[in-house]
């Protein structure tokens, strides 16, 4: 069979209508570049001087080179935030929202209708809330004369400066349950799409509960599950209002994330050179982490 040869104007036609096609994204790229990618390339830029919000070095910064990196290296704050950071993203986004996140969809999908609606107006109810708000609730909730302390008092038990002695448990347990909604119901979506005639044969067949859950309903999710661990990993990984309202990092640098150190090196101390190096590093583990997620959404789709 003959296939007759592609001729430059042919190919000129197409070039033309591919072009075209692109023209209505043309502005949204545009935009991206200039309020994303500009300031993203400027931090990169900054981390390797000596830029400063005062002084000599805010007129004429000078070029450093590695020194920024090398001084978090050897200073013991930055592996301290950084390991808080691994602890506060795998306990409140990786665990937390979506362990929690997958247990509630399930409530809500096979538990009865009254509850599922209660539960799931009550936890969605935490997400649309802004951000300052929630924090100042997680606040009001885990301080020495909070909520928490309130109901333990009713009960007889003696309550504690939650804040002061547990502060990464308390961001944890707030982010938690702020970001649960999410998770929730992008789970509650997948979940309608697993066809019944399935659980209805394993069913049949005598599979139990939690049989169905690992053999069929989680296998047949997995797009989700990858797509829903890599948006609240990154979301999380960028958490600082939170973590800022309810113990700005302390006591000691015991709940300090990496957000909260490049805040506080950057605009407190006044060194933003040594503040978006810090901020550069966070950028780089979300890169890691949403290639990991990306090849493990490749891995599902096979």
């Amino acid at each position: 069979m003959h296939v007759p040869e592609a001729t430059p104007g042919r190919l000129s036609r197409a070039r033309r209508r591919h072009l075209f096609r692109l023209l209505p994204v043309l502005p949204s790229v545009l935009l991206l570049g200039l309020f994303l990618l500009a300031p993203v390339a400027w931090s990169f830029y900054a981390s390797f001087t000596d830029v400063a919000l005062s002084g000599k070095a805010a007129r004429e910064p000078s070029w450093l080179g590695l020194d920024n990196y090398a001084r978090m290296v050897s200073e013991p704050g930055f592996p301290l935030a950084l390991w808080l950071t691994v602890v506060f993203v795998g306990a409140s986004a990786i665990v937390g929202q979506n362990v929690l996140g997958l247990a509630l969809a399930l409530l809500m999908a096979r538990g009865n209708r009254v509850l599922a609606r209660t539960v799931g107006t009550a936890v969605v109810a935490a997400w649309v809330l802004p951000e300052i708000v929630a924090a100042f609730a997680a606040y009001a909730y885990f301080s020495r004369d909070g909520t928490l302390n309130q109901l333990l008092g009713v009960a007889g038990a003696q309550g504690t400066d939650w804040l002061y002695a547990f502060p990464m448990a308390a961001v944890v347990l707030a982010n938690t349950w702020r970001g649960t909604a999410f998770s929730m119901l992008v789970y509650r979506a997948a979940l309608a799409e697993v066809p019944g005639e399935i659980q209805e044969a394993a069913l049949m067949d005598g599979a139990g509960g939690w049989q169905r859950l690992r053999l069929i309903t989680l296998p047949m999710i997995r797009n989700s599950i990858a797509s829903n661990l890599m948006l609240i990993t990154l979301q999380t990984l960028a958490v600082f209002t939170l973590v800022w309202v309810m113990t700005a990092g302390g006591p000691a640098g015991a709940s300090t994330t990496l957000p909260v150190l490049a805040y506080q090196e950057a605009f407190k101390f006044g060194d933003i050179g040594y503040g978006t190096a810090i901020a550069s590093v966070l950028v780089l583990i979300g890169m890691v982490f949403g290639l990991a997620y990306v090849r493990l959404l490749r891995g599902a789709a096979r």
